[in-house]
């Protein structure tokens, strides 16, 4: 029998690794998902209205979505958006407007959305003054929630186009399981400049400081009689833009997060605004619609079981986003729900 010679058997060991790293891969012992920067995707199936959905003619008879857009949420995003369209009656008149950190971003983000989603109506709009906006920001509990893209939502009655008058903002950590069209109809009191489902056994006071609450002039803003706020997740509201440009909301936000600069009121990144401006005053949505805390609110490694009650919209608010878990093989048993809307391109076929 030759000898091999020491390139041959080299070549050899590195084509048995080769196996053995595939054989692994497809048993899901190891994970194989790209860097965030190398993220490749699947192309979506395309979905088409039923006979009963009227002509995309005028904004009335669209449904406008808004989210954020960036690199390394772009998988969520991704199952978002088809989530969306495998339930919308009309997914044809659904319109997408994604907010993106940078113009840099801009391009890589529109060739991505376009080759998966071909079909899509859709829009990027970059954040003109970055800075501005992440030098408002305070730290928080939590690193993820000091990114300025975080904060895009005090800024989308400025950044769509002046002539939308209602658009459902979400998170990208979040699937729909019903027609979105059923959410953004969703009717706003005469006051009511937003609408969500609120949790009114929540702990209110825990999402402000001591300081807050011992300084009468600020505390006021909730324990005024009139006023009976409640806890609201802001990863799902729909939004009167008519109402909030009329308010000039953007601004009594900004004065809170420039207060907080100052004195330190509160801890959570970018709600305590949002309930220092809007709780006590919000539409009210059923709470299926948004099925919170399935990424285990700020505790990794926490799985939620599902809230009492119906199901529309599954949202993995927190820090464990399911991606990830599965992707480690650590999932939760409901991060299965998540994974049919997942379009990523894997260099292996994982067996179910």
């Amino acid at each position: 029998m030759p000898k091999l010679g020491r390139s041959s058997c080299s070549t050899l060991l590195s084509l048995l690794l080769i196996i053995i790293f595939s054989l692994l891969a497809q048993n899901g012992s190891i994970a194989t998902t790209p860097t965030n920067s190398n993220l490749h995707f699947k192309e979506a199936p395309q979905f088409y209205n039923s006979p009963t959905c009227s002509a995309i003619n005028s904004s009335e008879n669209a449904v406008h979505v808004a989210m954020t857009l960036d690199i390394p949420y772009l998988r969520g995003s991704m199952a978002t958006i088809l989530s969306i369209l495998q339930h919308s009656s009309c997914p044809e008149n659904v319109i997408f407007h994604f907010v993106a950190s940078s113009s840099a971003e801009t391009a890589h983000l529109n060739l991505t959305i376009t080759k998966s989603f071909p079909y899509l109506h859709f829009t990027i709009y970059p954040i003109q003054d970055i800075a501005a906006v992440a030098g408002l920001i305070s730290t928080s509990i939590r690193s993820a929630l000091d990114c300025p893209l975080n904060y895009a939502r005090n800024y989308l009655a400025d950044l769509l186009p002046q002539h939308l008058q209602k658009v459902v903002y979400l998170d990208s950590d979040l699937v729909l399981v019903d027609d979105i069209a059923k959410l953004a109809a969703t009717p706003l009191t005469e006051d009511s400049v937003l609408a969500a489902p609120e949790y009114c056994n929540a702990n209110f006071t825990t999402y402000f400081t001591p300081t807050f609450w011992s300084n009468p002039s600020l505390s006021v803003t909730f324990t005024n009689r009139n006023r009976k706020p409640c806890y609201f997740n802001t990863g799902v509201m729909v939004i009167d833009l008519v109402r909030w440009r009329a308010g000039d909301y953007t601004t009594k936000i900004v004065e809170w997060m420039e207060l907080q600069k100052r004195m330190r009121i509160y801890e959570l990144g970018s709600l305590p605004p949002f309930l220092l401006v809007f709780a006590g005053n919000i539409a009210p949505v059923d709470h299926s619609w948004n099925q919170h805390g399935l990424g285990g609110d700020n505790f990794r490694g926490l799985c939620r079981d599902l809230h009492p009650g119906p199901v529309s919209l599954l949202h993995w608010s927190g820090k464990g986003k399911p991606w990830a878990r599965l992707d480690t093989n650590r999932p939760c048993p409901l991060d299965g729900l998540w994974s049919p809307y997942d379009l990523l391109q894997t260099p292996y076929t994982l067996e179910s």
